[in-house]
């Protein structure tokens, strides 16, 4: 365990984002590594997401429950292999409900169940300009989950990509949710750490594991 001088406090990024350090334990970080590295197996594993105007994602993705490609979702990797998305697990969602209740209260938790995980892989120089979870039909709060190296997570507002925007040091084992009158604040990672990752983990890069509710299942898609 690293032993820290000042330890790290919750702290309320903007209205309704909160930033949970140490959410996870040495125990659950290992448990939620080994299931990615199941998931990021083929088919429907890790890939590499291109975007409609020809660009491509630096950090490499694998989705669960819902299969998101730019910039909607579908029940099969339709940018990619082409094979039914992955199931989304009942304890992941149980563990998002309790992240929600944890960071933002028992009254924030949805009525709806989670059931998209986006993982994302950054390793070398991978980043994620900053964007917002819009594809969804629902406001549920979105949870995201850090694993490995830690990086820079940069927190903005709704109405644009710049300023202003809060930069948050994301570290394996920490949540950070986002819900309410944040729910569609552009948030983005514009640089990791390599080599942060604590070293019991076994992990050279960053896992984030981004879980969301649809509201799809609702509206019949």
């Amino acid at each position: 365990m690293d032993v820290e001088l000042f330890p790290r406090e919750r702290a309320e990024a903007a209205p309704g984002a909160v930033h949970v350090p140490h959410w996870l334990d040495e125990h659950r970080q290992r448990a939620l590594l080994t299931a990615c590295r199941g998931w990021a197996r083929p088919p429907a594993g890790l890939r590499t997401v291109h975007t409609p105007g020809g660009g491509t994602m630096t950090a490499r993705q694998v989705c669960l429950g819902w299969h998101w490609y730019p910039y909607a979702y579908a029940r099969t990797v339709v940018d990619g292999d082409h094979a039914p998305v992955k199931p989304f697990p009942a304890w992941l969602g149980e563990l998002a409900r309790d992240a929600v209740a944890d960071a933002l209260g028992p009254e924030a938790v949805p009525g709806d169940p989670y059931d998209i995980a986006l993982i994302n892989f950054y390793d070398g120089d991978a980043r994620m300009g900053m964007h917002r979870d819009g594809d969804e039909r629902s406001a549920a709060p979105v949870v995201s989950l850090s694993l490995g190296d830690t990086c820079v997570f940069r927190f903005g507002n709704t109405e644009t990509r710049t300023r202003p925007y809060t930069d948050v040091e994301l570290r394996s084992g920490d949540l950070f949710v986002f819900g309410g009158p944040s729910r569609l604040a552009f948030h983005g990672v514009p640089r990791v750490l390599p080599g942060t990752a604590p070293p019991w983990l076994g992990l050279t890069g960053r896992l984030n594991i981004t879980l969301r509710v649809s509201g799809l299942a609702a509206s019949g898609d």
